[in-house]
């Protein structure tokens, strides 16, 4: 920085202040200084600014499973409003398993990110709890959230109602449920929303039979719809707890000669890109994944920001049902 300063003919804070504050540092002097940089291939050494500051301009997301499409469209909206912000985001993938994602806390921790965004593997952790109490900002990507933090999501609840009451005035009957056998927090808030629909509409809960998957991706959805099969008397329409497990089941319908929607319904969860572009256009319920993923990285900057007027917020985005050719022929 000195010899920055030296060649930019500037003092050794005009040059920090070209780094850290542009916005500050008139803009001839600031072309001048970066042209200096550029010319002397200078590189800030991080890991000593993050000693004197105590946190780095890094965020850290700790997510359920990368290779689900929601997930990955969740951390574009979180880089983006990060990168619109002057941060950068470490990724980091749980793949559902509580041990990793404390350890992925440890390194994000010990890294001294500013903060972190954390789609947990269960409502409850001690490990968010450790880390807040040590003045670490941490934003829950779940609407399951306390009085005295911050976190954003989607309402499932809603998402389940809307799922079922759309099957229900269609005239089904039988609705198998795919869902997770870990019983992951959305999966049951959704199922809990399509019993709640299948009640107002003067049903019993027996309208509705839990087919469980260990792990919500295609592959499983193709056992699960092979076991759809041989249920007796067969639902005649199926919600899946995600578009993956849908994709999976109208893969086997198709194999075996099972009309859809005629005589097998099928909705998703979440409207990914590959739900539209289906051999048969899935129903799917589509939840905000971009833009959830940058109102919690605005929500974890506030709560960054140490200022002592910063209230903890709760923020719920509304699902949307899109209708396609899995349910309406």
């Amino acid at each position: 920085m000195q010899q920055v300063a030296r060649r930019a003919n500037v003092s050794v804070g005009t040059v920090s202040n070209v780094l850290n504050r542009p916005q500050i540092v008139a803009p001839q002097t600031r072309e001048r200084v970066l042209r200096v940089i550029d010319e002397l291939g200078f590189v800030r050494n991080e890991s000593a600014r993050h000693l004197r500051t105590g946190a780095g301009r890094i965020i850290g997301l700790v997510i359920l499973d990368l290779s689900n499409p929601f997930f990955t469209d969740l951390a574009r909206g979180v880089e983006e409003r990060a990168n619109e912000a002057g941060y950068s985001v470490i990724v980091c993938n749980s793949d559902e398993d509580q041990a990793k994602e404390d350890a992925y806390m440890r390194v994000l921790e010990e890294r001294r990110v500013q903060g972190m965004l954390i789609v947990p593997v269960a409502p409850g952790s001690p490990a968010v709890e450790r880390l807040r109490a040590r003045g670490t900002a941490v934003v829950r990507v779940t609407h399951r959230i306390a009085a005295d933090e911050c976190g954003v999501g989607a309402d499932d609840l809603r998402g389940g109602e809307l799922a079922m009451g759309h099957l229900l005035a269609l005239g089904h009957e039988r609705v198998g449920y795919i869902t997770s056998a870990s019983h992951v927090w959305p999966t049951d808030e959704r199922r809990e929303g399509m019993l709640m629909a299948a009640r107002n509409d003067g049903k019993s809960d027996d309208v509705l039979r839990d087919i469980s998957v260990e792990h919500l991706n295609v592959a499983h959805g193709r056992d699960a719809g092979e076991r759809i099969l041989g249920v007796r008397p067969r639902p005649t329409a199926v919600v899946c707890a995600n578009d993956l497990v849908a994709l999976g089941v109208l893969q086997v319908m198709i194999r075996h000669g099972v009309r859809v929607p005629d005589d097998m319904a099928i909705v998703g969860f979440d409207d990914i890109e590959f739900a539209s572009a289906a051999a048969i256009p899935l129903t799917s319920v589509r939840l905000p994944r971009r833009l959830m993923g940058r109102v919690a990285t605005d929500l974890l900057l506030e709560e960054a920001s140490g200022d002592p007027e910063h209230v903890h917020r709760r923020i719920v985005l509304e699902p949307e049902l899109v209708v396609r050719q899995s349910t309406i022929g």
